[in-house]
């Protein structure tokens, strides 16, 4: 049963022992974010963390490391919290292929219930706000879904985008938002500025768990996240408009915050602890005015960690990094395998391929440096052999070690594309990519001594499971 919103998601985490409740007062500075930063070295089944007994706020309800295991991530699919994670990218891989499901319609969202406008907007009135990183410029709202529309083609559902942007808080009613270039909403706003016109907005919090999955995913400029996520969930996503916009966003969200991206207006953003484990500095970004709150009863604040991996940003970003990277280029090269694009969502990716002829390999990496994702993430791709699970470092590190001739088999291209957050780039939004081809030169390319490779022993499968299956009944 897929959940609606985020209160059942949190049944579920508690009832399965991944979500756990801190009953100390805590600070709001430093130990929210200390406790989620904690949480992710903790290992891979660390639960959500629930406060509500918080110094300074009074009923306030703050969740933090909600995505931040892959127990929580596979629950938050429907699937048993013991599924492993390359099950889960080949299930995420295979509810990718129902896409498009249609949303379903729905009256009285429980974020009606409670409405300010006017001179009475105040986030600081709604929200628990607390940094959470210490060099931070300010309040940051880093795990919203943000909804826009194409200026041009504002009845057009696939380019209605729903995306995740770090959002900071420059005054009661006002956000200062970071539009990477790349992402849609950047081209939303640029369409709207050329026409002098604010972009409506509409900025959800505390959502259904597979929603800030569809939020972070790198689809094509006309699909719709909530078609996806409805392909995600096994059943249509239930939306309900927003009244202040007419954006449709997610039915079971605590927080519902209307209003516009005003056109022209920069302001100081930043900075921001990001997701690439350093700080990004601060810029002059687009400002949101808002022009309308409405929330649930008593609504639960939901943050996202994020610094060094990992974090929960890292198992947020990571399935839904790799199988879009993987649809798309086995559009055009059915030979790829696997992609492993968990590293700093995507700024290093790890792909398995066949080859059809020698030089193969290198274009595939080429390829998944022009993708969607890869215009402004994709740095480094390490191309391994179609027997090579990608997933598996000691593998890849066997393939690069043995089989990378670095005067043939490392490609540097200058002066490509990246999002100006990479802390590498110089300037920023400009760096150089690198291909690492790890593959086995093939005809016409017939360098080095491949021609006897060591293979498993045919019994070993079998002995694998046999070993298993001892030290499981011990």
């Amino acid at each position: 049963m897929p959940y609606d919103d985020l209160r059942s998601f949190l049944n579920t985490l508690e009832k399965e022992g991944q979500l756990l409740r801190i009953t100390d007062e805590v600070l709001p500075e430093p130990d929210l974010a200390a406790a989620a930063n904690a949480a992710g070295r903790i290992g891979d089944g660390a639960p959500a963390l629930w406060f509500d007994r918080i110094q300074g706020f009074t009923d306030a309800r703050v969740v933090m490391n909600v995505h931040g295991s892959w127990r929580n991530h596979a629950l938050a699919l429907g699937l048993p919290k013991e599924t492993s994670t390359r099950e889960q990218v080949e299930e995420f891989a295979r509810r990718w292929d129902a896409f498009p499901v249609a949303p379903e319609r729905r009256a009285d969202a429980p974020w009606q219930e409670n409405t300010l406008t006017g001179d009475d907007v105040d986030l600081f009135r709604v929200l628990p706000l607390f940094r959470l990183n210490d060099g931070d410029g300010g309040f940051y709202l880093d795990k919203a879904a943000v909804v826009s529309r194409d200026p041009e083609a504002p009845d057009d559902f696939g380019r209605q985008n729903v995306g995740t942007y770090r959002l900071e808080v420059v005054g009661r009613d006002r956000l200062g938002l970071q539009p990477v270039p790349m992402h849609d909403i950047a081209q939303h706003l640029r369409k709207a500025e050329e026409r002098g016109e604010d972009l409506p907005v509409a900025i959800t919090l505390g959502n259904d768990p597979v929603v800030p999955i569809v939020a972070g995913m790198p689809m094509g400029y006309d699909q719709s996240e909530y078609e996806m996520a409805g392909a995600l969930r096994g059943a249509p996503l239930p939306l309900a408009v927003a009244p202040h916009t007419g954006l449709d966003v997610p039915w079971g969200a605590e927080v519902v915050i209307e209003g516009v991206i005003e056109a022209g207006v920069r302001q100081l953003e930043g900075p921001f602890g990001e997701f690439t484990g350093h700080y990004s500095g601060g810029r002059r970004m687009p400002v949101v005015r808002i022009e309308r709150i409405s929330y649930r009863t008593d609504p639960v604040f939901e943050s996202l960690y994020l610094g060094m991996p990992w974090t929960e940003c890292d198992y947020l970003v990571g399935p839904n990094t790799c199988v879009p990277l993987l649809k798309q280029l086995r559009t055009e090269f059915p030979e790829v395998r696997a992609v492993n694009a968990m590293y700093t969502h995507g700024l290093l990716v790890i792909i398995s391929t066949a080859k059809r002829y020698g030089g193969f390999a290198k274009a595939v990496g080429m390829r998944a440096m022009t993708t969607p994702h890869g215009l402004g993430y994709v740095t480094q791709v390490i191309l391994v052999d179609e027997d090579v699970d990608p997933f598996d470092l000691p593998q890849v590190m066997w393939a690069q070690s043995s089989k990378v001739n670095p005067r043939e088999d490392v490609v540097v291209v200058p002066n490509l594309s990246v999002l100006g957050l990479a802390p590498a780039a110089e300037p920023a939004g400009v760096t150089s990519k690198m291909i690492i081809d790890a593959t086995t030169p093939v005809a016409p390319d017939r360098r080095g001594n491949f021609g006897m490779p060591t293979r498993d022993l045919p019994e070993t499968a079998e002995w694998t499971q046999r070993l298993r299956s001892l030290l499981a009944e011990r």
